[in-house]
């Protein structure tokens, strides 16, 4: 019995970035052999299993064959004859097709260390095809790994292509599309996931909403970019910024504009209206993918409501209590500061505006300081009840919401 590791641990490490998790391969034993040295089984498909210590997983070496469409049409081959080479030639780029063997010993047969140095993300083999999954994990590895320079090799993006052209990519499962993107919302460069998907003509298969946005063009004056897929990009690569890549704001962006997309063709560039068709398409895709109830209620209120905070600077005083409320700033102060941060994004994703302050979240921060200033308990104790103690507190919290803006 051999045990290598292998995968993400062994590419991470060459790069130099700290490794988040090992997996290990092992090669030469039996489910029988793991299971006497105190090792638990874990999955269904093939046999994983949990080190009784550490509690990694450690993986038969496998070979697979292609039965049926989709992710699951598989069968596997775990027999103690497979070689780690025949493991590693199974897996999706050769950057995560290398092993490492207990004396440092790197197993690379398929030019993975060749094209980290190359910055190239490239199939092993021409059984990428036959899961549709791979093409979202290419896309995310290229978000992923963005930073460092690498790009998917031509040929990949051409089989990538393929893939759509010939329906396989039809066949993800709404929980892989949904894992994949949300890994990928939560990298530094979550447009080049966006991007990748819409070069090989998977994003309208996955995500139709998205793709309808790029080709529709917006006003010049507020949009030099126009287009407003290219908004977006830029809007998504600022929220990763901005928020230290909080995949929840990342997601809000990439819902914000969704409505114009639909705009009808005779109110171009204006997208009047753009707001409930955006929270409408989000609800849609919503029901389509298990988005987590935290991801849709934060792009919900991003779509519905970012364009009144570009504007705090000109609302009543009235109106931005109106808004704290309905946004429940004062319940909900962290999600608020996330409310914020995408709208700075889509604010500051515009060509050549990059750089432009955005004093509209600290204006409006300003005003929930004030407004939660308020003692409510000390309105109370002045003998108001009912309807008349929420009209002051209002009257109350709009006088310190006056104030604040009076001297910023």
């Amino acid at each position: 019995m051999e045990i290598y590791e292998v995968g993400g641990a062994v590419r991470d490490a060459l790069l130099g970035r700290p490794v988040k998790e090992r997996d290990w391969l092992v090669v030469g034993a039996t489910p029988a052999d793991l299971l006497a040295l105190g090792y638990k089984q874990v999955g269904k498909d093939f046999p994983v299993f949990l080190h009784p210590e550490t509690g990694e997983e450690y993986a038969l070496a496998r070979t697979e064959r292609k039965i049926a469409p989709g992710y699951a049409g598989f069968v596997f081959d775990t027999s103690p004859s497979i070689s780690v080479e025949q493991d590693l030639e199974r897996r999706d780029l050769t950057i995560n097709a290398m092993a490492r063997d207990r004396d440092g010993r790197i197993v690379d047969p398929w030019g993975g260390r060749r094209d980290l140095a190359e910055r190239k993300l490239r199939h092993v083999s021409d059984a990428f095809r036959e899961d549709p999954v791979r093409v979202l994990r290419t896309a995310r590895f290229a978000a992923d790994l963005a930073e460092l320079g690498f790009t998917v090799a031509a040929e990949t993006e051409t089989l990538m292509r393929e893939m759509v052209e010939n329906g396989e990519v039809d066949a993800l499962k709404p929980e892989r599309v949904w894992k994949e993107t949300a890994s990928a919302l939560g990298t530094a460069r979550p447009d080049v996931y966006v991007a990748v998907l819409r070069s090989c003509g998977a994003l309208a298969r996955v995500f139709p909403e998205v793709d309808a946005l790029f080709g529709v063009p917006q006003p010049a004056r507020w949009h030099p970019e126009i287009d407003t897929g290219q908004h977006l990009l830029l809007a998504l690569k600022m929220a990763a910024g901005l928020s230290s890549r909080d995949p929840t704001v990342a997601f809000a962006v990439l819902a914000h504009d969704l409505g114009k997309g639909a705009t009808p063709k005779e109110m171009l560039p204006k997208h009047v209206g753009h707001e409930e068709r955006s929270v409408e398409l989000l609800e849609r895709l919503c029901e389509r993918l298990p988005v987590p109830n935290a991801y849709r209620d934060l792009a919900a209120l991003v779509a519905r409501h970012h364009g009144v905070v570009h504007r705090a600077a000109e609302l009543r005083p009235t109106t931005v209590l109106k808004l704290l409320s309905t946004v429940d700033a004062f319940r909900r102060p962290d999600r608020f500061d996330a409310f914020l941060l995408a709208c700075e994004a889509d604010y500051r994703g515009r060509a050549g505006r990059e750089d432009r302050p955005y004093p509209q979240a600290e204006t409006l921060k300003a005003a929930l300081r004030a407004a939660l200033g308020v003692d409510a308990r000390a309105v109370a104790a002045a003998g108001l009840a009912g309807p008349e103690l929420g009209d002051e507190i209002r009257r109350r919290r709009v006088d310190a919401i006056r104030a604040a803006l009076a001297a910023r």
